[in-house]
């Protein structure tokens, strides 16, 4: 009994869509959320028939696009791990939008460019980024940019630009992050 009232449910919503002349669908609230809301254009048979094959594939088509952006904030507090010459390794915890842990390859010199991968609860996310440094002495701050190249998980598909900003220490080598910026995945 349980899957004919899902099948009805769907037929509803399909019919539904097609009295609003519904094209894709979009979940309120994010991707978790279950509240469709109908958004202009056409995506079912233009003979405007409900079938199980259209409303599933409509329903899977919004998860997919509800899921397929993430406006991203994070920082993360890195910590000397070893080098080699001017190139520096790091980890570290990693707060904010995308919580988890973070390790960095990076060069210092007139510009501070290198590699990262940041390890979630849903996957691991890569990329590289170029800043520039500002000031001398110890601390010293830097800006620039950073890109993100793939992943694994549910970040498989992941690219993205973001902002790339922080401070290093030139005593200890410790370095402090922060991105802003949107993932697509």
């Amino acid at each position: 009994m349980a899957k004919r009232s899902r099948l009805r449910v769907r037929a509803g919503i399909a019919s539904t869509l097609l009295a609003c002349g519904a094209g894709s669908l979009l979940f309120a609230g994010g991707a978790s959320s279950a509240v469709p809301t109908a958004a202009s254009g056409s995506v079912l048979a233009q003979t405007g028939q409900r079938s199980l094959h259209n409303t599933a594939s409509l329903h899977i088509t919004a998860r997919a696009r509800a899921a397929g952006a993430l406006k991203a904030t994070d920082s993360a507090h890195l910590h000397y791990i070893s080098a080699s010459g001017s190139l520096l390794y790091e980890e570290g915890a990693a707060v904010g939008t995308l919580p988890g842990s973070m390790r960095v390859h990076f060069n210092v010199g007139a510009t501070l460019s290198g590699s990262f991968t940041i390890y979630t609860r849903g996957g691991t996310i890569t990329g590289h980024g170029s800043a520039t440094p500002h000031g001398s002495g110890v601390y010293e701050s830097f800006a620039g940019s950073l890109v993100v190249a793939g992943g694994s998980g549910h970040y498989a598909h992941a690219h993205g630009k973001a902002g790339l900003y922080g401070t290093f220490n030139r005593n200890n080598y410790a370095l402090v992050v922060q991105t802003v910026g949107t993932l697509h995945y």
